[in-house]
């Protein structure tokens, strides 16, 4: 059976544009590795749209339970080190989580260019 991966990244920010820019810049990388074949769940791909949607709020503090929620179903999780990775929230919380599940985690780096590009498009 496949291996369901959780994909973490930094969202919040003080600047709207900075979480669309996390957004869509998260949509490529799962993309990508659901072009190689994995399962990914990728809780800001599918929560951005629904919080933009409903006014919903933005922090850890309310996506929380989901995520935990989430994390009990998943085999790994991928951390996407993307500007501010280290200084999230709700990563490190997500981190933490995973270590606490026993869940592996793994990194992944992101493409500096294509970044830049995704940051002056929003």
């Amino acid at each position: 059976m496949t291996e369901l991966i959780y994909l973490a990244c930094p969202y919040t920010h003080k600047e709207h544009k900075m979480m669309v820019a996390r957004h869509l810049m998260i949509n490529r990388i799962a993309a990508i590795l659901m072009s190689e074949g994995k399962y990914i769940f990728s809780p800001i791909s599918h929560t951005h749209p629904i919080a933009e949607a409903g006014s919903l709020p933005r922090g850890w503090d309310y996506w929380e339970g989901y995520d935990r929620r989430i994390l009990k179903c998943c085999d790994k999780i991928i951390v996407a080190r993307l500007p501010g990775w280290e200084q999230s929230t709700g990563v490190q919380a997500e981190i933490k989580i995973g270590q606490e599940m026993g869940i592996p985690i793994e990194y992944v780096d992101y493409d500096a260019f294509e970044w830049e590009s995704i940051l002056k498009s929003v």
